[in-house]
């Protein structure tokens, strides 16, 4: 499975794995340009080393995955819209990681827009 670092905030800051629990919070004193630059660096080189726990087992992973890409769709877009993304943008971005997660896979590719439309459409109607 793809996994690429992405930038979490909550009660901490910090970089994350975007496929397991791993972290690299911001430590609290950081300051100054060239002292967050170290701490990307860092970040990068950390997010190369560690293994995600579902490595481990990628083929069951992947069955899971398309077997709940459409609820996954869903979930993923309404988390983004929690965040304050309008709608429309968060399911632009959803559809934009889908293509990067199964870009060579265009069946999943053209599921995930199927949902995206029926996502917008329920909303415009007032079901979700």
């Amino acid at each position: 499975m793809v996994r690429f670092l992405i930038w979490f905030e909550g009660d901490e800051n910090g970089w994350a794995c975007s496929n397991c629990r791993w972290r690299f919070p911001v430590p609290t004193l950081l300051s100054g340009e060239e002292a967050k630059a170290a701490y990307d660096r860092l970040a990068s080189v950390k997010f190369r080393e560690h293994k995600c726990e579902t490595e481990t087992n990628l083929s069951a992973a992947k069955q899971e995955t398309e077997r709940d890409a459409g609820s996954a769709f869903a979930e993923r877009a309404r988390l983004l819209i929690k965040r304050g993304y309008k709608p429309k943008v968060a399911v632009e971005l959803v559809l934009h990681e889908m293509e990067f997660e199964h870009g060579n896979n265009p069946r999943m590719i053209e599921k995930a827009r199927a949902e995206a439309e029926d996502f917008l459409l329920r909303i415009r109607r007032g079901l979700i």
